[in-house]
C-alpha cells in the first residue's frame, strides 16, 4: 500500500467513525423531539458509516491492527499520553475560558484514561498468565471496573446500578 493511500484510508476511517457517533446523537435528539422516522434515518446512515469505517480499518490491516500484545502496548501508550498530556491541557483551557462543565468532563475523562492505561497494563499480565477477568463500565463517565463494580464510581460517584457488564 502506498503512503498516500494509507493516509487517505486512515483519514476516511476517522471521518466515518466520527460521523457514526454524531449521527447516533442526532437520532437521540430526533427521538427526544418525537420524530421517530427521522431518528430511524439517522440510525440507518450511522450504521452505514460504521460499515465504511470498519471497511477502511480492514483495508489498513496490519498497519493499524497488529497482534494482541502489540495492540495492548499501543493502547496503553495512547491512554497514558491522553491522561498525561492532552486532557491536562484541555482542562486548563476550559478553566481559562470559564467553562466549568467542560473542565469537569475533561477531568473525568482524564481520570478514566489513567484507569484505562492501568487496565491495559493488567491485560498484558492476564495475557501472559492466561487469565480472563470480567469488566463493568460506568454508563455515566466510562470508568471500567475489573470484576464486580464498586458501590460508587470512584470517578463520578455514580451508584453501582449505573455499571454495565461488557463481554
Amino acid at each position: 500500500m502506498g503512503p498516500k493511500t494509507e493516509k487517505n484510508l486512515y483519514e476516511a476511517f476517522v471521518g466515518e467513525a466520527k460521523a457514526h457517533f454524531r449521527l447516533l446523537a442526532y437520532a437521540a435528539k430526533a427521538e427526544e423531539e418525537g420524530l421517530p422516522e427521522v431518528a430511524a434515518l439517522f440510525r440507518a446512515v450511522a450504521e452505514a458509516e460504521r460499515i465504511h469505517a470498519t471497511r477502511n480499518l480492514q483495508l489498513l490491516g496490519d498497519v493499524v491492527v497488529k497482534d494482541t500484545e502489540s495492540n495492548l502496548r499501543a493502547s496503553f501508550a495512547r491512554e497514558e499520553r491522553a491522561a498525561e498530556t492532552l486532557y491536562p491541557r484541555f482542562i486548563q483551557e476550559a478553566e481559562e475560558e470559564g467553562d466549568r462543565r467542560a473542565a469537569i468532563s475533561f477531568s473525568h475523562a482524564r481520570d478514566v484514561e489513567e484507569e484505562h492505561a492501568d487496565l491495559y497494563r493488567q491485560a498484558l499480565r492476564h495475557l501472559m498468565q492466561g487469565t480472563t477477568p470480567a469488566y463493568q463500565v460506568c454508563q455515566v463517565c466510562g470508568y471500567i471496573a475489573e470484576g464486580e463494580p464498586p458501590k460508587r464510581c470512584p470517578v463520578c460517584g455514580a451508584p453501582r446500578d449505573q455499571f454495565k457488564p461488557v463481554a
